[in-house]
């Protein structure tokens, strides 16, 4: 990642995050309980695709915009006739330049199912223990989405006129292929409303070890492409008190164990080679030689197969990162107890790395199964991959020097996003878009996607009043 300056863009800069840096936060611990409420409406309102409403969500937002002052013009809801409880909410702060291009903030609100007898806590009840909120999306997504909505409320509130024009944009659909996406829907059917420079996304965060200490700030510098992939097997059958070999659920098995033991080569984008050159130092600085050398070697040479073995071993996001990944997600198989399975299936979820097409990983999953038995369908396509935009110094530059103020001596770095957000749809209709979110978690990532999601207290409040801050600095830029 490398990015040239002029001495007098560098001044400007400067002398522009040097008069916000002096500005004090106002505003922000005694607006923390109007946070806290709203964080907690937003968490609590059910947006998963089975059983919530994403609109109920978009419409409680709009009322607390509407009540802070945003008149009616300004605030737009959206949903297709055919998805009534997939709707999304499009707000927008006029700026004072109408000839400035806008700053989009995007963030969805629908979240992953989650079961109330599989959580210790209701996953739609919002509980603060041990320093921690837990609930289903208190993180992924709705830490952002609140925090958009409350930095607008708070900007309303205290008469703020950026030069640029801000839009929100909180929309529903991307935890699930196949659902109607808010995003899509917008880039595709309503891209003046959504028009901007360049958005602000999930897609990073902070991370911390497993000691908890802070390791490094994260901005998205690319995203993989996910795909999932059906295995099926079909057969006719039989009383299963006369077993054969030819039994589907040992067909689908076997080729479940055969993608289980296959890894895709390594890769190399300016994503992952500008994490792992940083966090070669960072390693080096904590002691841990042979990790720090093996990092700097697959950097200098892609080809190193017992350096990025053993780099892929010490950690699951540093493997994903290196790599297309496939995983068995899901299994159906059977029809009754006391007979043979007339069919199997299994969902193989891959994370594709940019520049592989989902059609070469089919045509592989094919090859390493090598069984006629089992076919291989490719399931809905989620929509474009588009490559990721430069990291500019009008985006990164403000946002190192904030981090710095926070977060003295912790590192930013670029990363190639191992999941999937709804900034593919944005990228590819031309608004670069970046994925932050200034909030620190550790290695097993909040549990996002799986039981009990969290995310600690005091540093999601510091994401807020970062978040507040920086988009300040970014809408009165030139």
């Amino acid at each position: 990642m490398k990015y040239l300056l002029g001495t007098t863009c560098l001044l400007a800069l400067a002398l522009s995050l040097n008069v916000h840096a002096a500005l004090p936060d106002v505003g922000s611990a005694a607006s923390e309980p109007q946070f806290r409420e709203l964080y907690k409406e937003l968490v609590e309102t059910n947006t998963t695709l089975s059983a919530g409403s994403c609109t109920l969500a978009a419409e409680r937002m709009a009322a607390r915009l509407k009540a802070a002052g945003f008149p009616d013009s300004d605030l737009h809801p959206f949903a297709a006739p055919d998805h009534p409880k997939e709707g999304g909410l499009v707000a927008i702060y006029p700026g004072r330049d109408k000839k400035a291009k806008a700053i989009l903030l995007l963030a969805h609100i629908d979240v992953v199912e989650a079961k109330r007898e599989d959580w210790t806590r209701d996953p739609f009840k919002l509980v603060e223990e041990n320093g921690n909120f837990y609930a289903r999306g208190v993180l992924d997504d709705k830490a952002e989405a609140a925090i958009w909505v409350d930095t607008l409320v708070r900007y309303k509130k205290e008469g703020f006129k950026p030069r640029r024009t801000l839009k929100m944009a909180l929309t529903c659909g991307e935890e699930t292929a196949g659902a109607f996406n808010g995003a899509q829907w917008l880039s595709q059917n309503q891209r003046d409303l959504i028009d901007a420079e360049f958005a602000i996304n999930e897609g990073a965060f902070g991370e911390l070890d497993a000691q908890g200490n802070k390791v490094a700030m994260q901005i998205e510098a690319g995203e993989k492409y996910p795909q999932n992939y059906r295995l099926e097997v079909t057969n006719r059958g039989g009383h299963s008190s006369r077993p054969v070999k030819d039994n589907a659920i040992y067909h689908l098995a076997h080729a479940l164990t055969k993608v289980e033991a296959y890894e895709f080569p390594a890769m190399f984008t300016d994503g992952n080679r500008g994490y792992f050159t940083g966090m070669a130092k960072i390693q080096a600085a904590k002691g841990n030689k042979d990790v720090a050398d093996a990092m700097s070697s697959l950097v200098k040479d892609p080809n190193d197969a017992k350096s990025i073995a053993l780099v892929s071993e010490k950690d699951p996001s540093w493997n994903a990162t290196l790599r297309t990944t496939c995983v068995a997600t899901m299994l159906e198989g059977g029809h009754a107890t006391n007979a043979l399975p007339q069919r199997a299936r299994g969902n193989i979820n891959c994370r594709i790395f940019p520049g592989v097409t989902p059609e070469s990983v089919k045509t592989k999953l094919e090859e390493l199964i090598a069984d006629p038995a089992v076919k291989v369908t490719m399931t809905e396509t989620r929509g474009p991959a588009p490559p990721p935009p430069a990291l500019t110094p009008k985006v990164l530059g403000p946002f190192e020097k904030l981090n710095a103020q926070f977060w003295p001596g912790v590192p930013v770095l670029p990363v190639l996003q191992a999941g999937a957000t709804d900034g593919e749809f944005t990228n590819a209709a031309g608004i670069a878009t970046y994925g932050l979110l200034p909030v620190f978690g550790g290695p097993d990532l909040g549990n996002i996607h799986g039981l009990n999601e969290y995310v600690n207290v005091k540093s999601l409040l510091e994401g807020r009043d970062f978040l507040y801050r920086l988009v300040k600095i970014y809408a009165d830029e030139k």
